[in-house]
């Protein structure tokens, strides 16, 4: 590095070489395309960088009490890669031991920088180049990787910072204070009373467990919200894999948490009121006679308008039946030393809040992009396929479903890439990109559900026309139809080759 006396030294890029595609994030998205792309074109060199110092991007980052899948692990878990355990709705521990066990086994482990975390990444139109900018975890060492091609699987919400109100008297309040996204590992609740503000996925699951210690849990929640009790093991499943080799019987539980999320999707959609009663008579089953369902359960919008929610074998609803939890539909009015004053005046005394209040939603990492040296905003840009930006080069994105499981969709943009870069490499192509011409595009929200994380952070995401190929629909069966049958690798895309070749793998 060099330096003067009246500057700070500029710190020295180390070069990690060059290769055929970078791969950003070891998570679902990040394993699942070093599988795909590699799976179609096989001596393809690649690397995956990773923030962190393990496998499982989400399923390592959230580590409290009680994590787990919110949907089917059957439609989680990769296609390529049967789940072995009985459980249908998985622990966290388990999700992420699945992934490091696949890694290991197809692998893809030795291709992993782990603590590396991504700062930018440049294209140079001149070599047809990704130039990824990093920063080590640990010694705050800089490197350069070089690639074709970028692959962003680095989800879809800041890992960094979680979302907390700027509640009024929140810094009076003189006990702990958590958000489930920062966990600490020695938090000691077994005897405390403990509020948990939120009735997300994250709180659903999160309560159940702190109630097994705590000496009392409260949720509390603005407005009433939908849960679906499930069982964790389905008995159908388990009677086909009795019977049928282990890929045959995950295809089968696979096919079949999928037609069942997207029924219950359906008819939510096309029958409000009846999937309204559907689940209003489930949860006056699962409680104890005389509890006041339609106050904390029976909201004012229809199901799937937000993410409907599952009860795990019913834990929460029996943990508010035994008396160690309960809910509590109110507004906040202002935090105490000893808790917190809602607005009907009730006082609720706690030793631990939590405040799973939600996430920030963060395109691509929060990565900044540039193409020749200028910034470009991804949310000022159209989604193609739900797998790539509007003029935007050999740059890959993962996002998954808001009503079905993120690997369904991760594992359709995996393909989608794997293809793509099959047909370059074929044709001796360097660069590709989806341009709209001069063609006026209507545009929607990426993500139409109305949950609160979203509604706050629409801008953080990039734009959806109204027709395909630029359409990104909440909708598997259409895409896996469309995937299938209908996709052209050409359509709406501009391909071209360097005038000088760029020094990468080959």
């Amino acid at each position: 590095m060099t330096a003067t006396p009246d500057t700070e030294p500029v710190p020295t890029e180390q070069d990690a070489g060059s290769y055929d595609v970078v791969i950003i994030g070891a998570g679902f998205s990040g394993l699942g395309a070093a599988y795909r792309i590699t799976e179609r074109n096989p001596g393809v060199r690649y690397v995956v960088l990773e923030r962190r110092d393990r496998i499982g991007g989400t399923w390592d980052l959230f580590r409290y009490p009680g994590v787990r899948s919110d949907s089917s692990i059957f439609s989680l878990s990769w296609p390529w890669e049967p789940w072995t355990r009985k459980e249908g709705v998985a622990d966290g521990d388990h999700i992420r031991e699945y992934m490091e066990d696949t890694a290991r086994k197809r692998g893809i482990l030795p291709h992993i920088h782990f603590g590396t975390h991504v700062q930018s990444a440049d294209w140079d139109s001149a070599t047809d180049t990704w130039t990824v900018h990093t920063k080590d975890g640990a010694t705050g060492a800089l490197t350069t990787y070089r690639g074709r091609f970028a692959f962003f699987g680095s989800g879809y919400y800041n890992y960094d910072e979680g979302y907390t109100p700027d509640f009024p008297g929140l810094e009076t309040f003189k006990g702990a204070r958590v958000h489930p996204q920062f966990w600490p590992e020695d938090l000691d609740y077994a005897g405390k009373k403990v509020i948990v503000i939120g009735s997300g996925a994250t709180a659903v699951s999160l309560i159940p467990a702190l109630a097994q210690k705590a000496a009392k849990v409260t949720m509390l929640q603005r407005s009433p919200t939908y849960l679906l009790a499930g069982s964790r093991v389905n008995p159908l499943i388990e009677l086909v894999r009795k019977f049928t080799p282990r890929k045959v019987s995950h295809a089968f539980a696979r096919y079949f948490a999928v037609a069942f999320e997207s029924m219950v999707w359906f008819l939510a959609r096309t029958a409000p009121g009846l999937a309204r009663n559907i689940i209003r008579g489930q949860n006056i089953r699962e409680l104890p006679e005389g509890y006041p369902v339609d106050v904390h359960f029976n909201p004012n919008y229809n199901v799937w308008d937000q993410r409907l929610c599952l009860v795990a074998d019913g834990d929460l609803f029996e943990a508010i039946s035994s008396g160690r939890a309960e809910v509590v539909t109110d507004h906040i009015d202002h935090f105490d030393e000893t808790g917190i004053t809602l607005k009907s005046g009730q006082h609720l005394d706690a030793d631990i809040i939590v405040t799973a209040t939600g996430l920030q939603l963060h395109a691509l990492g929060g990565v900044r992009i540039t193409l020749d040296g200028n910034e470009i905003k991804p949310q000022e840009r159209f989604s193609y396929k739900a797998f790539m930006l509007e003029d935007v080069p050999n740059l890959i994105w993962c996002i998954g479903y808001t009503n079905a499981s993120w690997t369904l969709r991760a594992d359709m943009t995996a393909r989608s890439a794997a293809k793509l870069i099959a047909h370059m490499r074929s044709h001796g192509y360097t660069h590709a990109f989806p341009h709209l011409g001069g063609e006026p595009l209507a545009e929607k929200p990426a993500w139409d559900i109305q949950a609160s994380y979203v509604l706050r952070n629409l801008h953080a995401l990039p734009k959806s026309g109204l027709k395909r190929p630029w359409v990104v629909r909440q909708n598997y069966l259409a895409d896996a139809f469309d995937h299938h049958f209908i996709d052209k690798v050409d359509e709406n895309m501009t391909f071209g080759r360097v005038a000088s070749p760029a020094r990468v793998a080959g």
